[in-house]
């Protein structure tokens, strides 16, 4: 966790999920902006223990309960065995099987910056 001018963000690096997401939120407090891995996930037989799905991010994202997430870690390299645009269309059927707006768990373009409240 990071705080940069009262702005509150939090860097999950390459995670797996796990309760310590909640824990960390308890621990921390909430964050305006939480950076989550949602990509290189498949098969999971074996990249459950190092990788998040994009479902499991979402979960993290609640578990946070981080104002705005920003899905990372993705799309740049075929890494593993799910398609390249996968996390992308994953993460939106997260979305929509929790009612989460896609306001507050989003991707961002190469190259493009966000500002955060």
């Amino acid at each position: 966790m990071l705080t940069v001018d009262h702005a509150r963000l939090f860097f999950a690096g390459d995670s797996a999920f796990g309760p310590f997401f909640r824990e960390i939120r308890q621990r921390l407090g909430p964050s305006d902006l939480a950076l989550l891995p949602i990509g290189a996930y498949e098969p999971r037989w074996f990249m459950s223990a190092v990788h998040m799905n994009p479902a499991e991010a979402l979960q993290a994202h609640l578990d946070l309960e981080a104002s705005e997430s920003i899905g990372m870690h993705f799309g740049t390299f075929q890494l593993t065995t799910e398609g390249i645009d996968d996390p992308v269309v994953a993460l939106e059927n997260a979305r929509r099987a929790n009612n989460v707006a896609p306001s507050r768990f989003r991707t961002i373009g190469f190259g493009e910056s966000v500002r955060v409240p």
